[in-house]
């Protein structure tokens, strides 16, 4: 019987994979090297997965693996025409990043209804300003993206006593559907972005949208840099559209020195770090790890992504 090959499409650190030593040959590759050993290769995981090398790498001749996994929660930087329509089975790593991402979140709503961002400016400018916060208590919230990431933010942002409404594709028992989001966001004081990227929720979030809120109101992007339509975000900010944004996630990462976004008031920016905890590497590792062991039995795989949709399709949703 022949050994699997595992291709690692690298990244520094490296995932842990010495529990299939034996079990599989392991063989690394750069965007340079990638598109020669994709066809000795029977599983690709991708590990680097801020890279287009896949996308880039994948049509052309010879065989291609029969398992696509990648190490991150969003699939849209790998998929291209000809891997959707071929056979390969495509995962991604749901299950390792909703809680922290929901931790974050709710750190941030904390933060922008304390006003801690401007605590820390005064406190650097050595003023004392004595002033009136928000209770949590009853605001209202939206989020947007009705899959694990936004239910476990509507879960912790629920117990911190916030009334929230999510939104997905579609509308199923509590789960508003988005011909409902006009409505909920023009009331809500924390819109939260968590959807994955389609061609149906790219550029989303506008200039229309963010008219509709209310001047109080707070907007949270951790799902994909490019819901955002982040020139319209600085520019309702400049004109006090709405109080405040954070955005973890951009169109062009890393965000260069010289983004104008850098300096748009009440914005804060952080590097897409909201998922990632101590230990967040081994915790991928050891995922694949164990879905290859169920792979090379021949058993199904979780976190199977639909293609034509561009996620992993949640259990409740009717085809």
């Amino acid at each position: 019987m022949t050994t699997p090959v595992i291709l690692v499409l690298e990244a520094d650190p490296p995932p842990r994979l010495g529990r299939l030593a034996g079990r599989a040959v392991v063989r690394y590759a750069d965007r340079r090297t990638l598109a020669g050993l994709l066809p000795g290769a029977d599983v690709l995981l991708v590990w680097d997965f801020t890279s287009d090398a896949v996308r880039e790498a994948w049509p052309g001749d010879g065989p291609r693996p029969r398992w696509v996994h990648t190490a991150s929660a969003g699939v849209d930087r790998l998929l291209c025409p000809e891997l959707a329509a071929s056979p390969t089975v495509v995962t991604n790593a749901r299950g390792v990043f909703e809680l922290p991402i929901a931790e974050y979140v709710a750190g941030l709503v904390l933060a922008f209804a304390k006003d801690l961002p401007r605590t820390l400016e005064l406190q650097r400018l050595h003023r004392w300003s004595h002033r009136e916060t928000r209770g949590l208590a009853g605001t209202r919230a939206v989020v947007v993206g009705a899959g694990p990431v936004g239910r476990e933010i509507m879960r912790l942002l629920d117990a911190l006593g916030v009334q929230v409404a999510l939104v997905g594709r579609t509308a199923r028992r509590t789960i508003h559907g988005v011909e409902d989001l006009d409505r909920l966001a023009a009331g809500a004081d924390w819109v939260i972005g968590a959807a994955p990227l389609t061609d149906a929720t790219r550029g989303m979030f506008d200039s229309r949208f963010f008219g509709l809120l209310q001047p109080s109101a707070h907007f949270v992007n951790v799902g994909r840099g490019a819901l955002t339509v982040e020139e319209d975000l600085a520019e309702a900010l400049r004109r006090r559209w709405i109080a405040g944004a954070a955005l973890d996630v951009f169109q062009e990462e890393p965000l260069g020195s010289r983004s104008p976004l850098w300096e748009v008031p009440r914005l804060l920016v952080s590097p897409h770090m909201s998922g990632d905890t101590a230990g967040w590497r081994d915790r991928l590792g050891a995922q694949f790890v164990s879905m290859y062991e169920l792979w090379s039995a021949g058993e199904p795989l979780p976190n199977v992504v639909d293609i034509r949709r561009g996620y992993v399709p949640s259990t409740d949703i009717p085809d």
